[in-house]
């Protein structure tokens, strides 16, 4: 989908959103005046009016909500106030709310489904192929799974227990169990023919998986070799014998990586026998970077993937405290540097002034070498000759960008106050401070992941206390033996 074309199709979910809300008003007014004149034994005229055209409204918002895809009608539940939402959760057809559910974050689905009972979920859900149902159980409390998982098929029930059963951020918690597997031995002709009595393909089929009769391995045949060899010759002869495959062990991350490195569509997953119990699809994979990227940018500013939009305001306190209060540590830390050197500043006023900015190009310059050693460990790129030869390029590059930003600094200081020796102390008091930044992006997220912390979580509140407290120290700590 090209820009343009996926701005079009922004603007038309946002005008869907906008209809379904004025229906939902319209529908929650109309409600109210039928209400009120429930008590009397009979209804007026105007009140049979209501009642017909609540009727209308619901069902265009039916209709409505039919014609969307499921992703569309997650985005938009997504975007309404909870009344609103669960207004329209109730509209959304029976057979199709499973498809919703998959598309949907995780805050909204635990909130859609937290009311409903598990013979409810279960008939949802029941649509859907065992790892998107496993998928959905997974996001769910232990004992409302539990009651939703011992009512599905009992084929169900065994394949999404062997789902479940990996853990969390593990191929195998995310692989497909729908697979196609060919005989090495087969003829080329004998597998077109297994395809043609196949009702349907599963999505994202590229390949088909070889394997021998133990079901272990051998290799991959694609779809081009498939058709444009010779359909007498033996699938081991064209077959690629050794494909990019995962362990249901490995590391999600790990087959992200190799997904992008790679450009693959699919790959086999096996057992630690190597036989072959499922594969990875490139839309699971598509689903596993979206949802790194946007738990990553919550995490970043200390909120959880949990926290839904519209959530009540006093949940959406209590989650963002243990932030504010590290960050009111830090602060009144940074205010008692400033403190310290209180005397100077009355002397000097100008160093009120010009502190911030030193404190602030060092964050900014910090929060850059965060962001790109964050990046080289999610991609296993940091090894000791890799941290020393980055550590020596920031250390480069914050010398390069002090001398130059220090000196403009210091030249638009000596424009405003006409001191030549303030103006040298804040162009040193830049550079060094870009030093430190450069030097806590790189350890800081270093040591948290050392510590088994999530560097993502904490490198930039840290960082931005420290800089803010090195640069204030810095600066006026050179005011104090040069300008006083």
């Amino acid at each position: 989908m090209s820009e343009s074309q996926e701005r079009l199709h922004h603007r038309h979910l946002e005008q869907a959103r906008e209809q379904i809300i004025d229906l939902l008003t319209r529908q929650a007014v109309e409600r109210e005046l039928v209400s009120r004149s429930e008590g009397r034994a009979e209804l007026s005229k105007h009140d049979v009016v209501a009642q017909l055209v609540a009727r209308q409204q619901q069902a265009q918002l039916e209709q409505k909500l039919a014609q969307l895809h499921p992703a569309d009608i997650a985005f938009i539940l997504e975007s309404l106030p909870q009344d609103a939402r669960e207004a329209a959760w109730g509209l959304v057809r029976p057979e199709r709310r499973g498809a919703v559910l998959l598309e949907i974050n995780e805050a909204v689905l635990r909130a859609l489904l937290g009311d409903m009972r598990p013979e409810e979920i279960a008939a949802v859900v029941r649509h859907l192929d065992s790892d998107d149902i496993a998928e959905l159980l997974s996001e769910l409390p232990e004992e409302l799974s539990q009651g939703v998982l011992t009512r599905l098929d009992r084929d169900d029930q065994a394949e999404v227990r062997s789902v479940l059963s990996f853990p969390d951020g593990s191929v195998g918690s995310m692989m497909d169990l729908d697979f196609l597997s060919v005989r090495e031995d087969a003829s080329l002709e004998a597998v077109l023919r297994l395809l043609r009595r196949q009702k349907s393909l599963p999505p994202d089929v590229n390949q088909l998986i070889v394997v021998d009769r133990g079901g272990h391995l051998r290799g991959v045949l694609s779809l081009e070799q498939l058709l444009l060899q010779e359909p007498e010759r033996e699938v081991r002869e064209v077959m690629t014998a050794d494909p990019t495959f995962f362990y249901t062990g490995d590391a999600v991350a790990d087959a992200v990586t190799a997904f992008e490195k790679y450009d693959l569509i699919s790959a086999p997953v096996v057992n630690l026998h190597k036989q072959v119990v499922g594969r990875i699809p490139v839309d699971a994979v598509v689903d596993a970077i979206k949802e790194r990227a946007q738990s990553e940018s919550l995490r970043q500013v200390g909120l959880s993937e949990e926290e839904d939009l519209f959530a009540p305001a006093m949940e959406s306190a209590k989650n963002r405290w243990p932030w504010l209060a590290l960050n009111l540590l830090t602060a009144f830390f940074a205010s008692r540097v400033i403190g310290a050197f209180e005397d100077i500043i009355v002397q000097l006023v100008a160093l009120a002034a010009l502190m911030p900015i030193v404190a602030s190009i060092g964050g900014n310059t910090g929060n850059q070498t965060v962001a790109l050693v964050i990046r080289g460990l999610a991609l296993n790129q940091l090894g000791p000759t890799q941290l020393r030869k980055m550590f020596s390029k920031e250390f480069v590059v914050a010398t390069v960008n002090g001398a130059l930003w220090g000196s403009v600094l210091g030249v638009a200081t000596l424009a405003l106050y006409h001191q030549w020796p303030l103006a040298l102390v804040i162009a040193v008091a830049v550079m060094l401070n870009l030093w430190v930044a450069a030097a806590a992006g790189v350890l800081i997220p270093l040591t948290l992941q050392r510590f088994g912390r999530d560097p993502v979580m904490g490198s930039s509140v840290l960082l931005t206390a420290f800089t803010d407290s090195m640069g204030f120290f810095i600066f006026l700590a050179l005011a104090a033996v040069f300008l006083v």
